[in-house]
């Protein structure tokens, strides 16, 4: 009895050991992710648009107008001005998500603060152009590490769920508001330029991230599919739908091994999350994934994110 309750717990601490290597695997990638994103943004904040009073739409375009009408640092806006969205975030998405955003946004502000970055151009094009292409990268990057140094995806996400608005649609009005403030404060020319780098910047994070789109459809494929379904629904606290289907590979007159097949839906900042909880199971499962422009109805805009 003894030796089997021996064997037992050898089993349990080696489950427990490859658990934690996975999630410190995906700790230190995600946080290089997030810092290599805040270098991008802060680059593109010194080098391009505070050198030059450009601005850009989201919480970094209010920061930047916040800066050039009051004269304060935009370290101190770039936290301010975020906070809001970090607490909605808190509750909207999740308590790891809002921690990990909270410190790169902290990060970013202490970078754009105290460090120095030479003026690359006064080129007005090439500002806008660059620019936002710098400032895209490190939002991207960010959320493929599972945070945000802007809060707007936030409360995209947010309003989203609670009115007929798209994600795209919330994003948009956002911006447009922004840049009629910077035309009525500055000028017209300066909203266009403003216009100019925020199409650069969603470009380049599409680019980054692989599409704007909000929604992620993911297939998994594995021997422990009944162990990832669980997850899905507990750990990740979405639904999910399973297929019955036959792995494909086999040679002519082969028996096809029969397999369950799961299918969910979830939010592009919680992608990594369910790439480690499916780790963390099997590292060797196939997964697809691809992006959805919106969803409707079903759980994913019922139920909070976790």
């Amino acid at each position: 009895m003894r030796k089997r309750k021996g064997i037992l717990s050898a089993v349990l601490l080696e489950k427990e050991l490859s658990v934690t290597k996975v999630e410190l695997s995906h700790f230190f990638k995600d946080s290089a992710m997030i810092l290599l994103g805040v270098i991008c943004a802060s680059f593109g904040l010194k080098g391009f648009l505070l050198p030059n009073q450009f601005i850009d739409g989201g919480v970094t375009g209010i920061s930047l107008i916040l800066t050039e009408i009051t004269g304060y640092s935009i370290s101190v806006f770039l936290i301010i001005v975020n906070a809001p969205f970090i607490v909605l975030g808190f509750s909207t998405i999740g308590k790891q998500f809002a921690l990990r955003s909270l410190l790169a946004i902290a990060v970013l502000a202490i970078s754009v603060h105290f460090i120095e970055a030479p003026t690359v151009t006064d080129d007005k094009l090439l500002i806008a152009v660059f620019g936002g292409f710098f400032l895209g990268a490190g939002i991207g990057l960010a959320i493929r590490g599972g945070a945000v140094i802007d809060g707007t995806e936030v409360l995209a996400i947010f309003i989203s769920k609670k009115t007929a608005l798209t994600i795209g649609d919330v994003i948009l009005l956002f911006n447009v508001i922004i840049f009629s403030v910077g035309a009525y404060i500055f000028s017209v020319e300066t909203a266009l330029y403003a216009m100019l780098t925020y199409l650069s910047a969603s470009k380049t994070v599409d680019f980054v991230v692989s599409g704007i789109e909000e929604y992620v459809g993911v297939t998994i494929i594995s021997d422990f599919s009944e162990e990832i379904r669980l997850a899905v629904i507990e750990k990740m606290g979405r639904g999910c739908t399973i297929y019955s289907g036959k792995r494909g590979y086999g040679k002519r007159g082969d028996r096809l091994q029969e397999t369950d097949i799961i299918y969910t839906l979830i939010t592009r900042l919680e992608l990594a999350k369910l790439q480690t909880e499916v780790d963390k199971i099997d590292k060797n499962a196939f997964m697809v994934m691809h992006s959805i422009k919106d969803a409707k109805g079903g759980m994913i805009k019922k139920r909070p994110m976790k």
